[in-house]
């Protein structure tokens, strides 16, 4: 179970299926995929939740912390992509430097990931087009728009577009440079623009007091409902727990390394360059928002950026607001479906899942039993589940993958201190141990219900991994 993947052999797996991918990506193309990647539903929807549920308008402050967190973790990240030039993600580096199993761990966390991720978009997407169609006088039932813990049936705009962007996916639809590029300046001229116009519409008196007075835990006497803790320094983490969401996608610029011109410099300056630049934009977005409205306006609103726009004023914007993040959104979950195909191909290449998750279809040369698998799967979580609990669930195995991933330098460095690296993490161990506290703190702020649902999906990859993947890998089989 601690067997690795040599080097050599990674090597050699990404020139046969990548077929020599060219170092054609600059490091500001690879800043350009980090926002591209980065800007969707935590910025758009998730902002006003952990507002009105956590932080108020201290959520400039989550966001801030979350950064954090993911600066410490994206210098892990640029030493390991840098080392290992090839086409991949974590599971790929954890199995070249802590084994098998650990591969494993951050392969099946992936998946819930991607996978949940996608759901999260896929939720605030059918809640922006709910938006959308009332602008026209359109309303579409609410008991077909909701999850039913939210009183409704289910949410099929939700199913509908992760449908069809996995049918998409499974004819070998992909976005281009050129049309990512495209996507990631719309996407920033909404969040500019909201911004500028926003800011002159700010009300002082919304921002009073702007760390609310700290209240614990505890049961709602009028729904019942549990409620996390909200306001004072424990809100603020909880509220970087849930916003850690918004900046999952800085990890798909480390899956391009093979593709960067000048991997040393560019991996760093793209994965902190995205990181940086998308953390200053948060920071605006989030400070206008809740100066728009009082945050408890957001109370359970999957699309607060178009209910704070409203006040403005500018009715004629706001349609094309929506319209822009929609665009957005599509690209964002397209994105998420891919990873979550391409990391669960992968390990059914390496035998750790069955056979039938890596056919490739004769025609389109897409994994697409595995797209057709997760089009379900997916598809579930968006139609019946709260997209409060589905981001919950995204950050806790988000955070938790960064963390193995800031251990992984310290095991690296120790196991492999000869191996050749491009770019080395400063300040070792400094930096990967802070990144693990800080990791680990914002799980321990997300409610306890998020850690019984990682450690269920957990211990189910674990069972499978000793029930099937152990003794069907590749690895030992060559052994």
């Amino acid at each position: 179970m601690w067997r690795r993947k040599s080097l050599a052999i990674l090597m050699s797996e990404a020139s046969e299926d990548e077929k020599g991918l060219k170092r054609t990506l600059s490091s500001r193309a690879l800043v350009a995929m980090g926002i591209g990647a980065i800007i969707g539903a935590g910025l758009f929807s998730l902002t006003g939740i952990a507002a009105a549920d956590h932080a108020g308008p201290a959520v400039t402050l989550s966001f801030v912390l979350a950064a954090v967190g993911c600066a410490f973790a994206g210098l892990c990240y640029a030493e390991f992509a840098s080392m290992i030039p090839v086409a991949g993600s974590a599971y790929t580096y954890s199995y070249a430097t802590m084994g098998e199993f650990i591969a494993w761990i951050i392969g099946w966390d992936l998946v819930l990931e991607y996978a949940l991720g996608a759901a999260t978009v896929g939720v605030s997407w059918g809640a922006y087009l709910n938006k959308l169609f009332a602008h026209f006088g359109i309303m579409l039932p609410p008991e077909f728009t909701n999850a039913p813990a939210e009183g409704g049936i289910i949410n099929l705009p939700a199913i509908f577009i992760v449908c069809i962007l996995s049918l998409l996916l499974i004819r070998g639809t992909k976005e281009s440079a050129f049309v990512n590029n495209i996507l990631v300046v719309v996407k920033v001229i909404v969040v500019v623009v909201f911004i500028i116009l926003g800011w002159q519409h700010i009300n002082p008196d919304f921002h009073v007091p702007y760390i609310p007075e700290f209240v614990p835990a505890h049961i709602d006497p009028v729904t019942g409902e549990k409620v996390g803790e909200f306001g004072g320094m424990s809100g603020i983490a909880a509220g970087a727990g849930l916003v850690f969401f918004a900046f999952i996608g800085f990890d798909a610029v480390s899956t391009a390394a093979q593709e960067a011109k000048d991997p040393q410099k560019g991996m760093p300056v793209g994965i902190l360059g995205s990181l940086l630049v998308c953390t200053v934009l948060y920071v605006l977005f989030s400070y206008v928002m809740t100066g728009l409205v009082p945050y408890t306006a957001f109370k359970g609103d999957a699309s607060p950026a178009a209910t704070a726009f409203a006040v403005t004023g500018y009715s004629f914007l706001q349609m094309g607001l929506i319209v822009a993040i929609l665009a957005g959104y599509t690209s964002v979950i397209l994105v998420m479906l891919m990873g979550q195909s391409r990391v669960f191909y992968s390990m059914s290449k390496d035998g750790l899942l069955p056979r039938f998750f890596g056919d490739i279809h004769s025609k389109f040369r897409t994994p697409w039993k595995t797209n057709i698998f997760f089009m379900f799967f997916v598809s579930i979580f968006a139609g019946f589940v709260p997209i409060k609990d589905l981001g919950h669930m995204v950050s806790i195995g988000t955070l938790f993958a960064f963390a193995l991933v800031c251990l992984g330098i310290l095991i690296m460095r120790k196991k492999m201190p000869d191996a050749p690296r491009s770019f080395r993490v400063p300040l070792v161990p400094f930096v990967p141990i802070a990144g693990i506290v800080v990791c680990l703190y914002l799980m321990y702020s997300l409610p306890s219900e998020s850690w019984l649902r990682l450690l269920g999906w957990m211990g189910l990859g674990v069972l499978i991994y000793f029930a099937y993947g152990k003794s069907r890998s590749k690895l030992n089989k060559t052994e």
